[in-house]
């Protein structure tokens, strides 16, 4: 295997390259040094991401076991691109919390470590590729969930989240081997070739959705989201709502459109009934949330059933309507956890009634907060408008009308409560409204790059166009 087979591997060489550099600066370094190490961490991963934009070429490694295109390439990116927002809003609360507690190289090399993992599991030719990906960037947010060890909601939530995803793993495993079992192989190729329609294979990839369902919280496999959310720090709540969330949903498409095609007149109408499911328990529960936290994950929830509409396509529309809608939700999601997050951060207030106020008080947070709710709404001409006209334009392509209408219903009802959120800081008056403060330069960072996300892809087409002609080259 010669260096340019390797390079095929660049974004997984580049990470764990950061990763052994964190380590070792963690060995060197004095107490003094690692005070240091949340702006280290951030220019290292800012140079992976910027590595990433680079041209490389398609190709496969390990007998087809790892393989990646364009499509991979892109999805990386903004993988890489969420993860950087992420830790530029994370930054004051590691440093003021973390860092403290002399903790803080260890949670950036979980975080590094899962997204690590899930550069494998989208990569992934093979479904044993696929399950190493899947534990390593499930068993280090295990830790990040419970990082709080002082509070016990966070214990709890670590306990909650183990516990769902040992069980959500094995029975993927379960339905792995019972698709093994019928086709002999673990290799996607060959699978899709030899896979057929029989009560062993179909009920192989019940449980195999049924696990990968659970990393997306699609009903019926949500009961975990809310209570995991409300208690892990809402940097790790955001992981696990944007890039986890996101990087799941790609490694479904990816194995229902190829592996799984034979078995599509079984798993379409699967995905019919859990897309209706998920937008309603997702909407209708978001109603009656005032924690800020438990509100964005049912509308994380809902927002998983949306994505949903674009598996009913299986073709290249699909493919890139998937993708596109992913990117637009991971901004739109970061910059309205992120205005959380810095609220939570200066005041330690967290319910929806504190907001009250608050445009008076802090209006460029509250603009960015409207924005982002604006989006995950699917309003013109933000970004969400044009990810939801897509989906909904996939699903009717197929004719399926009845549930675009459903879908629009959804939308009319996520438009309501997000509207709860803006009256809240537009138009309620609150003597005791929180008070002006201002963010750090890294959480202010990184507001204004999910914002130019959110409005940038929604005008800027050929982004779209750009999906459009490398997925075609994928399914080719």
């Amino acid at each position: 295997m010669n260096l340019e087979s390797f390079l095929l591997m660049r974004y997984e060489l580049g990470l764990l390259a950061v990763i052994l550099l964190l380590i070792v600066f963690e060995i060197f370094s004095s107490k003094k040094q690692k005070e240091n190490l949340v702006t280290i961490s951030i220019v290292l991963f800012t140079i992976h991401t910027l590595v990433g934009f680079l041209p490389l070429n398609d190709g496969s490694l390990f007998g087809g076991m790892f393989r990646t295109n364009a499509l991979l390439h892109f999805f990386k990116s903004t993988l890489n691109i969420g993860v950087l927002i992420l830790l530029l809003q994370s930054a004051d609360w590691i440093k003021e919390n973390v860092v403290k507690q002399n903790k803080s190289t260890e949670f950036f090399i979980l975080i590094f470590s899962s997204l690590l993992g899930m550069y494998y599991m989208i990569s992934s030719g093979d479904f044993l590729m696929f399950y190493i990906g899947l534990e390593l960037a499930t068993l280090p947010v295990t830790a990040l969930v419970a990082y709080e060890t002082y509070k016990q909601e966070s214990a709890e939530a670590g306990v909650k989240f183990i516990l769902s995803s040992a069980l959500a793993s094995g029975t993927a495993l379960l339905g792995v081997s019972f698709l093994y079992a019928t086709t002999g192989t673990l290799y996607f190729d060959a699978m899709a070739e030899v896979l057929t329609i029989s009560n062993l294979s179909v009920l192989g990839f019940i449980f195999f959705f049924s696990g990968l369902a659970f990393k997306i919280s699609l009903a019926p496999f949500h009961f975990w989201t809310a209570d995991v959310y409300e208690g892990a720090p809402i940097s790790i709540a955001s992981f696990l709502s944007v890039i986890s969330k996101g990087a799941a949903a790609i490694i479904l498409m990816i194995i229902l459109f190829t592996v799984m095609r034979p078995l599509m007149p079984v798993w379409i109408k699967i995905i019919y009934m859990v897309t209706i499911a998920t937008m309603f328990i997702g909407n209708l529960f978001a109603l009656r949330q005032k924690n800020m936290k438990r509100f964005l994950a049912y509308s994380s929830i809902a927002q998983a059933g949306f994505i949903l509409l674009g598996f009913l396509s299986d073709d290249q529309l699909g493919y890139t309507t998937i993708v596109y809608f992913v990117a637009v939700y991971i901004f739109s999601n970061l910059a309205a956890f992120g205005v959380v997050q810095a609220i939570s951060s200066a005041t330690g207030k967290e319910s929806m009634d504190d907001y009250e106020g608050l445009y008076r008080t802090n209006p460029k947070l509250s603009l960015v907060m409207m924005l982002a709710l604006f989006s995950l709404a699917g309003i013109p001409p933000l970004a969400g408008f044009f990810g939801k006209f897509f989906l909904y334009a996939a699903a009717a392509s197929k004719g399926y009308y009845l549930l675009v209408f459903i879908a629009v219903v959804n939308a009319t009802i996520s438009l309501y409560y997000y509207l709860l959120v803006i009256r809240a800081m537009f138009l309620r008056k609150n003597p005791d409204a929180i008070p002006f403060f201002k963010s750090g330069m890294y959480m202010k960072l990184g507001l204004i790059i999910a914002v130019i996300g959110i409005l940038v892809i929604g005008v800027y087409s050929p982004i779209y166009e750009y999906l459009y002609s490398i997925s075609n080259s994928f399914l080719n």
